[in-house]
């Protein structure tokens, strides 16, 4: 770790660090797509915590990583030699209601790398996007984003990435007075839903258009042989994102991931978790649980995500009708999600019980085992690791020990056992891959949160190891694993940050 203030505008020397080279990319896309500006310079930075894994996707130099300039770079004091920043404009529906402009209010897009990865600067300061707001983001906030981008990665989940998390003790004013700090975010694409919503609510129908065509054949070239919906290249793109982001929903629920503030400005184009806000992984199974204290009518509750992702699906499909040209077409595309989700969920929760085929009568089976498991708040992260142990071989009596009503559990249990296996041995091994023994529960972020706030970053390069890798037993390390504290109910995570 270091701090380096900064002063200079640019940084001299990057080049010879092996730093990164900038492309165009998004920016050929023209100044109807975003503003160009800087990042508001950040007193006195420290490099709290840096991910080698998205160092590595990068294939930037760690040396250069490791540097001062590069802390230049990643505070936002600096603008490296063939970087031109920006911030783009979107719009988009919030909590179901259409908000107009919007934008990377805080965010600010480096360029794109040689790698073909983007790189965005989170709460780098205003943008002409930021709607009253101050343009920082705040260490508590920065720190979740972080280990979660990581942690979903680990976890197989397609993610918006983080490279560094860089802290800094200039006053941010939220609820209290708390310091700032920034998130070097990577992505193939941080393009949104809204990104597209933008231009047909505007009319803008030749910017839809070459917005469209960007996307197509950066990210979904084969859209233009797709001889479904009649060689429709816009119909064809509208049904890829429906099916990646149907399996996105089904690894969402599969692993007990709440999203907590899925307005259509938050979903990726191309099917990645994307704005960690509100976000929670399950303790208690609750089906109606609500993770964002913003959320005061449940619209984002856990059972309710695969729902309002298809909403905003139908959102997406309603600004892309002025190329789709046949309402027809659009629900045909459309209709993808209906299929794949419950495909992709299916597979997902048979994996996770040590299945490597369906049989007839699986659904019932896991309807009746969330039911049991909903009945008690039986903890999501815990049951299935005991599973997949008990799976592979180990008794069942650390499952038996979550329940109190343990004859509802035991039938259900008989009844699965009964049910024809076939050749799943090596499936039942797989559990331990399939069922995480880490995640970021709230009461950890939130400790290694406290500890960050008097200068102690240990809990966070801590927590970055396990959830690095989640499924793995690191021994010594049960404290991590165990149940949450009871005072872990009271933390209340909103959209302020």
């Amino acid at each position: 770790m270091r701090s380096q203030p900064s002063s200079s505008p640019s940084a001299p020397g990057v080049q010879g660090h092996a730093a990164p080279h900038w492309r165009e990319g998004f920016a050929g896309l023209g100044p109807a797509f975003y503003t160009r500006l800087r990042p508001t310079p950040l007193p006195s930075p420290t490099l709290i915590a840096a991910s080698e894994p998205a160092r590595q996707l990068l294939d930037w130099s760690r040396d250069w990583l490791e540097s001062p300039d590069a802390l230049e770079l990643l505070a936002g004091n600096a603008v490296p030699a063939g970087s031109e920043p920006l911030a783009t404009v979107y719009s988009g529906h919030q909590f179901g209601v259409w908000a107009g402009q919007l934008g990377d209010g805080r965010a600010i897009l480096l360029g794109e790398t040689d790698s073909g990865f983007e790189v965005q600067l989170k709460g780098a300061g205003r943008t002409p996007y930021s709607r009253m707001g101050d343009g920082r983001a705040v260490l508590r906030s920065s720190i979740r984003e972080f280990l979660c981008s990581e942690a979903m990665h680990a976890l197989g989940i397609p993610t918006t990435r983080a490279l560094a998390l860089v802290g800094s003790p200039a006053p941010v004013a939220r609820e209290t007075v708390e310091t700032a700090a920034v998130v070097t975010r990577v992505a193939p694409s941080f393009i949104r839903f809204g990104h597209f919503e933008h231009f047909a609510g505007r009319g803008q129908h030749e910017e839809l258009r070459q917005l469209a065509d960007f996307v197509i054949d950066r990210f979904y070239p084969g859209c233009r042989s797709d001889t479904r919906f009649g060689g429709n290249a816009y119909a064809s793109l509208l049904n890829a994102v429906s099916e990646r982001t149907a399996a996105l929903m089904a690894q969402w629920q599969a692993v007990g991931f709440c999203h907590g503030v899925m307005n259509t400005d938050n979903m990726s184009i191309l099917g990645l978790t994307i704005d960690y806000g509100p976000f929670q992984f399950l303790d208690g199974f609750d089906p109606g649980h609500i993770c964002n204290h913003s959320d005061s009518q449940g619209r984002y509750a856990y059972n309710a995500q695969p729902n309002v992702a298809y909403w905003n699906l139908f959102c997406l499909a309603q600004a892309l009708m002025p190329l789709i040209g046949e309402e027809e077409l659009a629900l045909a595309a459309l209709q993808s999600y209906r299929e794949v989700f419950p495909l992709r969920f299916e597979a997902a929760m048979l994996a996770k019980l040590g299945l490597a085929q369906p049989v007839a009568g699986d659904a019932a089976l896991l309807e009746a085992l969330l039911r049991v498991m909903a009945a008690e708040r039986i903890d999501w992260t815990i049951f299935w690791r005991r599973f997949a142990h008990y799976r592979a071989g180990g008794p069942a009596d650390p499952l038996d020990e979550l329940f109190v009503d343990r004859t509802s559990w035991r039938h259900w249990l008989s009844a699965f056992e009964r049910r024809p296996t076939g050749a799943d041995a090596a499936a039942a091994v797989a559990t331990l891959r399939a069922n995480p023994r880490f995640v970021l529960r709230n009461h950890l972020g939130q400790q290694a949160i406290e500890a960050a706030q008097t200068g102690d970053f240990s809990g966070v390069h801590t927590l970055l190891g396990l959830l690095e890798a989640p499924f793995d037993e690191h021994p010594g390390m049960d404290a991590y694993a165990d149940f949450p504290p009871d005072w872990a109910s009271a933390i209340e995570i909103s959209c302020s940050s």
